[in-house]
């Protein structure tokens, strides 16, 4: 998951090699992190797998950031950072893994597609009205969504059914206060800051729940962990900040309607999941959804 953001991309922006990279990053290794979350909860549970990833991930870009010479966050900064990232990453990125504790990981993905829906909705209190087809949008969406707590797979697990539905509104609360009150600091320092804190809150809720790491880890579990630290928290992210500085908006934002279809296909083949033709048909209304809210109107 990750906030829904707004740039001016260059003129003249092309599929260039490097779009296309950047492409292939946002749209496979996302897709992707979700199986890998999968395959880390055998050895490493939901709060601690996720805290010590972000410790790692956010520890790493934070010392690359000051070898480049950016100053650190201020102590303001700071405190934005920990409430975005305890929104964010405590709540969204918590609750997405332990809803993976019993549902598959296709269909979190696929519920999760609504985030951009859910941002809409928490945009009201801010003023920002939906035009006539974002308002449908989030209609076909939501209906989408409730259609999708209907099958077999959140059906059978009410936890974590709760978990993912928490783990959205957390997420799109902590997305829109970071860009309309609670701004962290500018460039990858701010996402650093934000996921040592996010990271440090998991380790917290980690320690109050008892978890217990399976020590040593198999070799599945430690290297789905290494492939979410460096190829879904530093490789992917950056990806998705080229995208934004240097792709039309809606490009950069295409991963929203690949993500949940490459996740449920790689759960189906790989993880050995099952999702139900009217699973796919939930899937399918929620995505035509989350299209209607990025259409915009053509510039007269």
């Amino acid at each position: 998951m990750t906030t829904a953001a707004s740039s001016s991309p260059a003129p003249g922006a092309t599929l260039s090699p490097l779009i296309l990279a950047c492409l292939a990053a946002t749209w496979l290794v996302w897709g992707s992190t979700y199986l890998a979350i999968k395959f880390a909860l055998v050895s490493f549970p939901p709060f601690f797998q996720m805290g010590t990833r972000f410790l790692a991930a956010g520890g790493l870009l934070l010392a690359w950031m000051r070898w480049r010479g950016a100053p650190l966050p201020s102590r303001r900064q700071w405190g934005h950072a920990l409430v975005v990232g305890t929104l964010m990453l405590g709540g969204g990125m918590g609750g997405t893994a332990y809803a993976e504790l019993t549902v598959g990981s296709g269909l979190v993905v696929a519920f999760i597609a609504v985030v951009p829906l859910m941002i809409a909705l928490v945009n009201l209190g801010f003023g920002v009205r939906p035009r006539t087809l974002e308002a449908a949008g989030i209609a076909v969406g939501l209906a989408g969504v409730l259609m999708l707590t209907q099958g077999r797979g959140f059906q059978a697990s009410p936890a974590g059914l709760a978990a993912i539905t928490i783990a959205c509104v957390t997420w799109s609360v902590g997305s829109v206060l970071s860009q309309r009150s609670l701004p962290l600091a500018p460039g990858a320092m701010g996402f650093a800051s934000e996921m040592l804190c996010g990271g440090a809150v998991l380790m917290a809720l980690s320690w109050l729940t008892a978890e217990t790491p399976r020590w040593p880890p198999t070799p599945q579990a430690a290297a789905a962990w290494l492939y979410l630290v460096v190829a879904g928290s530093l490789i992917a992210f950056n990806a998705y900040m080229v995208l934004l500085a240097r792709a039309p908006a809606g490009l950069a934002s295409s991963y929203t309607f690949v993500n949940p279809v490459i996740a449920m296909l790689l759960g189906v083949a790989i993880g050995g999941e099952t999702v139900t033709g009217y699973e796919w048909g939930a899937v399918s209304v929620v995505l035509a959804g989350v299209v209607l809210l990025m259409c915009r109107p053509r510039a007269r």
